[in-house]
């Protein structure tokens, strides 16, 4: 693997967020994994030497070395040029690390350049995070990193360009001439969206704990293909055998698991949880804090928790912009996935991998439904008078329902199962402590 050398910038930077990160639940503070080896990477002070040494191990499942693909290193010249010089029309978004510009590379590559605010709540740690995690991590729904720039105290990351932005802008701030996102649509966002984090949990070696997950992180391209983004908050999971790292409380409120909260013991459940509320808000169209809305509603899981228990009342949780257009049957199960990622006891919530099969179904777009919304091509009128309710579409629609109860009745069947064998294993550790003569 090449290494990341260290430099030490100009000018030391200041950063809110380096006081701020000491608090509990905060929005866009802080990180704890540091620099690991990429060719002349950024890195900060010597206290991240620990997470150096863990990222420097990272290695897959095969057991073959993971290659750092360290994006371009660019000028602040290349960039201020690229977005025309930061112009207020290129802006796209503005978050926690800074403000975001669409520009425009040498070779026509479209790209959206993340400029750090020197006074903002993050800084050089995440900025080194984030590179860190984008070049070693790879996947269709993680969002891909071109290149960035550390120019003096300048601090910027340059990504690949995703035409409709974040999740964010279509399902929470829509203007009355957007066009709402279909029930299909969201549920294509909230199965993309799994399988990155089922990457990131099951399939990196160590593991990584996004920590971050909301709508405004989730970035859509042409066809609504959803990618995770804004790594500076993601830790290396637990290795060696512990069940969890313990960790200051960061995130955002909402969607932080209530243990992480009361113990700031971080694990991949935690993510899972996130992923709850990140469902719910695929479903209902609502924030998962609205202070705009009465006490008792601001907080969706609160506020969806009574409906949650009661399928007679799932209807009550769909966003009004659907009008009503919605599989029925599939909304039990999307309900049904949420519910179990939401469970109060961590051991008890479904692995990603569990939730990306009982989401597969969901995701997919059952034939006919679509001419339900549009026109119906004569050719298809003309094979089958009774398409639309025809027996086989009715048999096809339930064995799919069928097929997403199983998976998520297998994922918590597996939960419970494994909850038992390790209380048991406890148990028996605490009677008697075999010794190697035994075990051999």
């Amino acid at each position: 693997m090449s290494c990341f050398s260290c430099f030490k910038p100009e000018k030391k930077m200041k950063s809110k967020g380096m006081e701020a990160r000491e608090v509990t639940v905060v929005k866009k503070h802080g990180a704890s994994l540091k620099n690991s080896e990429s060719e002349k990477l950024p890195c900060v002070s010597s206290d991240h030497k620990q997470s150096s040494e863990a990222a420097a191990n990272t290695e897959p499942h095969n057991g073959s070395p993971v290659t750092a693909r360290t994006g371009k290193k660019f000028t602040f010249r290349e960039l201020a040029t690229a977005t025309n010089n930061f112009r207020s029309d290129r802006l796209l978004g503005e978050g926690g690390f800074g403000r975001v510009y669409k520009g425009q590379l040498e070779n026509g590559q479209l790209v959206a350049v993340k400029r750090l605010d020197l006074s903002g709540f993050q800084g050089n740690k995440e900025f080194l995070v984030e590179v860190m995690m984008l070049s070693l991590l790879n996947h269709p729904n993680l969002v891909s990193l071109v290149g960035y720039c550390s120019d003096g105290d300048q601090r910027l990351l340059v990504y690949e360009y995703m035409a409709h932005g974040s999740l964010a802008d279509h399902l929470l701030e829509n203007t009355p001439d957007q066009v709402p996102l279909s029930w299909h649509i969201r549920m294509k966002i909230a199965h993309g969206t799994a399988k990155g984090l089922e990457y990131l949990h099951e399939k990196a070696n160590p593991p990584v704990i996004y920590r971050d997950l909301k709508s405004p992180n989730i970035l859509l391209d042409n066809e609504y293909n959803p990618k995770l983004s804004d790594f500076g908050l993601a830790k290396l999971g637990p290795v060696g055998g512990k069940a969890h790292i313990s960790t200051r409380v960061m995130g955002t409120y909402g969607y932080c698991a209530p243990e992480y909260i009361k113990t700031r013991q971080l694990t991949t459940k935690t993510d899972v949880y996130s992923f709850g509320v990140f469902l719910l808000e695929l479903i209902t169209g609502r924030r998962a804090v609205d202070s705009s809305r009465p006490e008792c509603d601001q907080i969706l899981v609160k506020w969806a928790k009574p409906m949650l228990k009661n399928p007679s009342r799932h209807h009550e949780l769909v966003d009004p912009l659907l009008r009503g257009d919605y599989p029925r049957g599939d909304l039990n199960q999307a309900v049904a996935v949420a519910a179990m990622c939401l469970q109060e006891e961590a051991s008890v919530r479904p692995y990603m991998s569990d939730t990306v099969v009982a989401l597969g179904f969901l995701a997919e777009v059952p034939s006919g439904y679509k001419e339900k919304i549009n026109t119906v091509p004569q050719n298809k009128q003309d094979k089958d008078p009774s398409f639309t309710g025809s027996t086989k579409q009715d048999q096809r629609s339930f064995d799919r329902q069928r097929a997403v109860t199983e998976a998520i009745e297998w994922g918590a069947t597996r939960q419970k199962q494994k909850a038992q064998i390790q209380e048991k294993t406890s148990h028996l550790q605490g009677i008697v402590a075999p010794t190697e003569t035994n075990r051999l």
